[in-house]
């Protein structure tokens, strides 16, 4: 594998910006479709009859609503409430759970997770490359997968396509993951349709429709608000406990949040865990970039979590106060207005 810091490999890293980005590929991203092998992800297998017990237990989301035919965002905690990592989770079945994550990320997560098994009956494998997953998206996805797999299921959808598992999720963008020996094969099927493209063009579709991936710039920096977790789907309110589940609820019915995930752009490259500044907040950091991406109008596209009163300020800087500014871009979705402070 490449060194992820070689400049010359313009898809080595998941989280630094590419030296050389792929502009046809950008261009057929936003008009048409692209696919994308996710190389830089890894497949986390939760199985055992305690499984849906013990993740209900560890995860954000309310894995009870899960079935066959439905995926679901959701983040594993600490229990300050901030985010070690944020996935789709689906069922593979009655017992049996798959999580798709950053592969940087993947081993820890399964580490931090048997810490708590103790007596149940829950295996948790480790990240292995028997699975791959190739990421489609751009406007005509959907014909795309319909026309290559012969199925395309709706957001937040799960389907079958021989040995691949089809997940849904909002872009639109789909993954499929299946046997690392079928990826090639899959790949062809999928290329008669859409243009073959790098992980850094799949980076950009997820910032584009406003979801953001905790890396390991960036584990354990916010509470799952902050990264507008809550208003994509990726947390119960009505479920049991969870490590950081008190924070999250605090956030939510104090109403003592003070930042959010906003979409940008810069004119230089940026990276995850860079801090972002405002002419509000002085030489105090305001923000931290989350993702970014080659954008196809030029540039960089970021998602980043900021002050919402220095947002508010639209005076955002790149690292350091006298930074490059940053343009505001609109989010796929709307943020709702924070409820007023209980007293």
């Amino acid at each position: 594998m490449p060194n992820d810091l070689d400049p010359v490999d313009a898809d080595s890293s998941p989280a630094l910006p590419e030296a050389i980005p792929d502009h046809d590929g950008l261009l057929a991203a936003r008009q048409s479709a692209v696919h994308a092998v996710l190389r830089h992800c890894a497949t986390l297998a939760i199985d055992g009859p305690d499984a849906p017990a013990f993740l209900q237990g560890q995860l954000s989301n309310d894995v009870k609503a899960l079935t066959p035919e439905k995926c679901q965002y959701t983040s594993y905690n600490t229990p300050k409430g901030r985010m070690l990592a944020n996935f789709v989770l689906w069922q593979a079945g009655p017992e049996s759970f798959r999580a798709l994550l950053p592969a940087e990320l993947a081993a820890g997560v399964a580490q931090r997770l048997r810490m708590f098994v103790l007596r149940s009956k829950v295996a948790i494998a480790e990240p292995g490359d028997a699975r791959a997953a190739i990421g489609v998206g751009g406007p005509a996805a959907e014909t795309v997968l319909a026309n290559a797999l012969g199925v395309a299921p709706p957001v937040f959808g799960v389907a079958a396509a021989g040995n691949a598992t089809i997940l849904a999720l909002p872009g639109p963008r789909f993954i499929v993951v299946a046997p690392t020996a079928a990826i090639d094969e899959i790949g062809d099927r999928l290329g008669r349709h859409a243009r073959p493209v790098g992980f850094a063009v799949w980076r950009w579709l997820t910032i584009d429709a406003g979801v953001p991936v905790v890396t390991a710039a960036t584990q354990d920096q916010f509470v799952l608000q902050m990264a507008n977790w809550d208003v994509l789907g990726g947390v119960s309110f009505h479920k049991g406990c969870y490590p950081g589940q008190e924070i999250v609820a605090r956030t939510r019915y104090l109403g003592r949040l003070k930042e959010r995930l906003y979409a940008l752009h810069a004119d230089v490259a940026a990276a995850p865990g860079t801090r972002l500044y405002s002419s509000v907040f002085g030489d105090q950091p305001c923000g931290t970039v989350v993702n970014a991406a080659p954008a196809p109008e030029g540039g960089w596209a970021l998602l980043a979590v900021a002050q919402i009163a220095a947002a508010a300020a639209r005076d955002l800087r790149l690292g350091a106060a006298d930074g490059a500014r940053l343009e505001h871009r609109a989010l796929p979705y709307a943020i709702p207005a924070p409820p007023e402070p209980r007293r």
